[in-house]
Formats: C-alpha cells, structure tokens, sequence
C-alpha cells in the first residue's frame, strides 16, 4: 500500500475514493472538494444512513452496495456495516489525522452552532439539546473524545489487508490545502477536468 504525504504525487488517478476521519475532521467538506477536482460524484453517508428522529434507514446497506458499485464517486469512510463495501471498491483513501485539539474545537462549533439554531439536517433530525453532551455518553462531543484514534487503528489495519491501496495521510489544514491544490489537482488534469461520466440522481426515501 502507498503510503502519501501532501506533496507526493499520487501513482494514478482515482475513481473511487474513500475520506476516513473521526467525527468533525471535516470529511465531507473534503470530499465534496475531492468530487469536484476529478468531477464525480459524492454521495454522502449521512444523508444515506439517517432517516427520521435519528432511526436508521432500512435501505441503507442496499443504498451503498449501489453507489459502491457505479464507476466513480467519492464518499466517507464510516459506519463499520458498510466500510468493507466501499474499501472493496475504493483505489484511494485519503486519512485526515487531525490533531484531538482542533477536531474537538470544529465538533464542539458545529454542535453549538447546530442546536441553538435548530439547524435541519438529515430527514428533518435536529441536533439534540446541548445538556445531552451530559447524560449521553454516545453524545457526538463525548463520542469524538473517546475514539479519536481508533481511526488510526482502522486505516493501519486497512494497510494490512489491501496493500494495493493508495493511502495519503494529511495532518493539518495546511496539508490539505496542499495536497488539493497540488496532486489532486495535477491529476485531475489528465484527460480533462470532467471524467464524462453521466449524472446519477436518486431519490432518497426516509
């Protein structure tokens, strides 16, 4: 498995790409970004995975098996009933090891910032009420605390299991920055911005 940094350029140009981070790494924002580089698609976990009050979807596995087997995308790397699927057919995994400091700072701002707004997010769900981070010990707060390096854990194992997997590791948002604009971006180049795929829509149903 190779194993990159922010400035090493990567073997090939993916097609299907995995985000792995604990939670508030920010791996939908970078996947979003990743998608529109190499001008695929991203399908987003959480909108798959949640349906309404917090239940999960029945369709969810169906729901992924499909978008794991389409020939282009981009996603994130969670969930432990669907990780298998989707590193079965991803050729780049992009590890945002982010120090615990500052993914605490983001998780904490978005949890925040989402309840006193009553931000709606997935099938109309709503952040839980702020004193829940106190009695909820699977509170996202308490959650990203807890298992900050199981990540870690995960990706090495990964490394085991499919060596032919490109890794790249970024640290910081410097990295991140760097590695967008640098050998994502000289890839995506090859053959053209847009890889001429047609546009995949579904209707997500609760």
């Amino acid at each position: 498995m190779p194993w990159l940094g922010a400035s090493q350029q990567l073997p090939r140009r993916p097609c299907r790409v995995v985000v792995a981070g604990t939670s508030g790494s920010g791996k939908t924002t970078l996947a979003r970004r990743i998608a529109a580089e190499l001008g695929t698609d991203h399908f987003e976990l959480d909108a798959l995975h949640h349906g309404p009050k917090w239940s999960v979807r029945p369709d969810f596995v169906p729901d992924v098996r499909r978008w794991a087997a389409m020939p282009a995308w981009v996603t994130e790397w969670q969930y432990d009933e669907v990780r298998p699927l989707l590193t079965a057919r991803a050729d780049l995994v992009v590890w945002l090891d982010l120090p615990l400091w500052l993914v605490m700072s983001r998780v904490i701002r978005r949890t925040v910032r989402r309840a006193v707004r009553r931000e709606i997010l997935w099938n109309g769900n709503v952040e839980p009420p702020l004193s829940d981070v106190l009695r909820d010990r699977d509170h996202i707060v308490r959650w990203v605390w807890r298992t900050h390096r199981e990540v870690a854990r995960q990706v090495r194992r990964l490394a085991v299991s499919q060596p032919g997997l490109d890794v790249v590791q970024l640290r910081s948002p410097q990295e991140v920055a760097r590695w967008l604009r640098g050998p994502l971006h000289r890839l995506s180049q090859i053959g053209g911005n847009r890889m001429n795929l047609p546009p995949i829509h579904w209707e997500i149903q609760p």
